[in-house]
């Protein structure tokens, strides 16, 4: 039989290290239904004013009313941290990422914001231009250079990330990627990695490419399986990437192997990759620039996630932005990341994210944020323990100089983060947050 939250807390009295977040605007907690978030439960954020969290040894103990919180016994000897007029929130959850990739393709950008080459060139074909470079770049170095990367991420509040290969597509250069991802999931970063071997076909290969995909399914694969450096297997079914044919034969090995399944889809084109997606039980399918009607049904009555990538349209200057209105409205379970990729898509700032969200993509605050966090959550098998503050969770949270959580759909290309706490640790402190025994009764102004 489960204890209960109270005799939870009552064991752990003696626990010296406890920290209390207390005196928030705008505590958003994200509690709601175990499953993700859809249609109007999106937009509910389950905020508490004046609110405060109580953390132990990096787990949320309690949280609610500050006045509440911070009589509890365990609370009067916590370390404490001044949230007052600030927000308080679950930290991002950037749910498609291509950490390490190759260098940025100025000419081809040029080339494309100008019209004179198209967009899509800049995607699987870039791909191809950046692997010599990858694949020539030492271990230490993709490390160094991913470590700094991730070090940002935690500063804009993004507190955990999926990484994914790709960038090689070579038994080298692919296991490489994956070590160094692997090597990084360690504190204070979180990274859950994804090979991503079918994101193109090997340029080896570009004349025989069923000997690549066979290569992939009986080789790589079950490689990768044993040596556990993977956690998540993704493919690109698009135009000028791979076909639904060849996209599902890796699809389907990687699933008898027991891998979860993700899919790029509909980013220049609609080729079957949703459709595949849901067939086969994709825990994601990503992009959907081009998803439809149809498509959009078809994910209602799945459990597979839409993770839109407005970064990766903004970057191309397209106009091509996801439909979310309709997914959401249609109650397909939406999620947003960056598709963060020095090659592809060079922003790691997921309240830019935010922000394209809502300008282009015509989504509320609040769903922006439940996307973003709950629902990146959930594309990533993590919600049961990331995503929202609730007891027994992580206490993975940041701190925003911002007294409405509005405010970060309102601005965009700044940085309103004060704070970032992974499980209960302070990662990122900017100097006008204040943390320690004392703190101050002052508020800030109510709204006129």
């Amino acid at each position: 039989m489960r204890s209960s939250p109270q005799d939870q807390l009552s064991s752990l009295i003696t626990v010296p290290n406890a920290i209390l977040v207390r005196g928030a605007r705008q505590l958003l907690t994200l509690r709601g239904p175990s499953g993700p978030r859809r249609g109007a439960a999106l937009n509910n954020l389950g905020i508490t004013e004046d609110g405060a969290v109580l953390i132990v040894n990096g787990v949320i103990v309690e949280l609610g009313l500050t006045r509440r919180v911070e009589n509890l016994t365990l609370a009067r000897n916590a370390r404490e941290i001044d949230a007052h007029g600030r927000v308080v929130m679950p930290g991002f959850v950037d749910s498609h990422t291509h950490l390490i990739s190759g260098l940025p393709p100025l000419a081809a950008f040029e080339q494309v914001i100008q019209g004179t080459r198209p967009p899509e060139e800049m995607g699987a074909r870039a791909v191809l231009a950046a692997v010599k470079g990858v694949r020539e770049t030492p271990e230490r170095l993709l490390k160094t250079q991913a470590a700094a990367i991730l070090r940002d991420c935690l500063r804009h509040g993004t507190t955990t990330l999926e990484a994914k290969s790709g960038y090689a597509l070579n038994e080298g250069g692919e296991l490489k990627i994956l070590r160094v991802l692997a090597a990084l999931n360690q504190p204070p970063f979180d990274v859950a990695s994804t090979f991503f071997g079918a994101q193109a076909i090997a340029p080896e290969y570009e004349a025989r490419p069923d000997e690549y995909i066979d290569w992939l399914c009986g080789y790589m694969l079950p490689l990768i399986r044993r040596r556990k450096l993977a956690e998540f297997v993704d493919a690109w079914c698009d135009r000028g990437a791979l076909t639904s044919s060849q996209a599902r034969r890796i699809l389907e090995a990687a699933r008898g192997l027991g891998f979860p399944i993700k899919v790029h889809a509909d980013q220049f084109g609609n080729h079957g990759g949703v459709a595949l997606a849901v067939e086969l039980g994709a825990v994601s399918v990503d992009h959907l620039a081009f998803t439809g009607g149809y498509e959009a049904d078809l994910l209602v009555e799945s459990a597979t996630i839409a993770t839109l990538l407005p970064g990766a349209v903004f970057h191309l200057a397209w106009q091509q932005y996801a439909a979310a209105r309709q997914l959401i409205d249609r109650g397909v379970a939406v999620a947003l990341a960056s598709n963060y990729s020095r090659t592809v898509t060079p922003s790691y700032n997921m309240q830019m994210v935010l922000a394209l969200a809502c300008r282009e993509m015509r989504m509320t605050a609040a769903e922006a944020i439940s996307a973003a966090t709950i629902n990146g959550a959930h594309a990533l098998r993590r919600s049961h323990r990331i995503g929202s503050l609730e007891i027994g969770k992580d206490a993975d949270l940041i701190l925003l100089n911002a007294s409405d959580y509005r405010e970060i759909a309102y601005g965009f290309g700044g940085n309103l983060v004060a704070m970032t706490m992974k499980r209960g640790e302070i990662v990122y402190n900017s100097s006008e947050a204040s943390c320690g025994q004392e703190t101050s009764d002052e508020d800030t102004e109510d709204d006129d």
